[in-house]
């Protein structure tokens, strides 16, 4: 029997449009990053190097990482839907509440910990290249951006945001997994593994040991999240519109 509240079929084709959208869409803003600012190494590059090439980019810059941020933040919606149907709802509310809350969590750590580049680094990166600024006018806005790097990026951005994309994952994958999507959880599960190695790099450059391998790591659990993503929506799509 049905459920009396169960969404209609046009609700979640809009949701599964909306996850593959977002799987695509997010990656968009990271392949400018990786050929303009050579994003994620820039990361970790010298605090000068990295201002000096900011503020080569321009607005255009800036913009590109308002963009990144609010694909970020767009995750709590499409959370919030993936997770409270009436279905999971009725059957894991724990599962669903937490996922809800989880991926809204996500979506806003890594939203403040990208804005950083949109909010703070632009007026540091004038500061450094100011032709009359002294060289102690620009160790302190190398000293300001590696500070802000550290707590907004990695600490806020890196690694509390990956954790909680992670527990997001693991929380839906099991819910799919339950409701027989055995392939899609899987994937879930596998990306999140990765995510979860990933957002360790952090803690390994904090304790001078190499992060190569958590880098590495990371990139290949977004990867695997954009695949998921996908995944989800077409099976939201497929399975609403057979019903139709």
């Amino acid at each position: 029997m049905p459920f009396p509240d169960a969404p209609k079929p046009i609700d979640s084709v809009v949701t599964g449009v909306f996850a593959i959208a977002l799987g695509v869409g997010f990656n968009v803003p990271y392949a400018i990053l990786a050929m303009t600012y050579d994003y994620p190494g820039v990361l970790r590059a010298p605090a000068g190097h990295a201002l000096e090439l900011f503020a080569a980019g321009g607005p255009g810059l800036v913009l590109t990482w308002h963009a990144f941020a609010v694909s970020a933040l767009l995750m709590i919606p499409l959370s919030i839907a993936l997770a409270l149907t009436p279905r999971a709802v009725a059957k894991t509310p724990a599962l669903a509440i937490g996922a809800a809350i989880a991926g809204s969590l996500a979506g806003l750590a890594q939203a403040i910990g990208l804005w950083r580049w949109v909010f703070v680094v632009p007026g540091l990166a004038r500061a450094h290249t100011e032709p009359s600024a002294s060289p102690s006018a620009r160790l302190a806005a190398e000293q300001t951006f590696e500070l802000i790097n550290q707590y907004g990026g990695v600490a806020v951005g890196e690694h509390l945001g990956q954790m909680l994309t992670v527990i997001f994952m693991l929380m839906l994958s099991m819910i799919q997994w339950g409701e027989g999507r055995r392939v899609t959880g899987g994937i879930g599960v596998i990306s999140a593994a990765a995510l979860l190695i990933g957002s360790h790099e952090g803690l390994a450059l904090a304790l001078d040991q190499p992060g190569d391998v958590f880098s590495y790591a990371t990139i290949a659990g977004f990867l695997g999240l954009s695949v998921w993503l996908c995944a989800t929506g077409l099976g939201l799509m497929r399975g609403r519109l057979a019903k139709a």
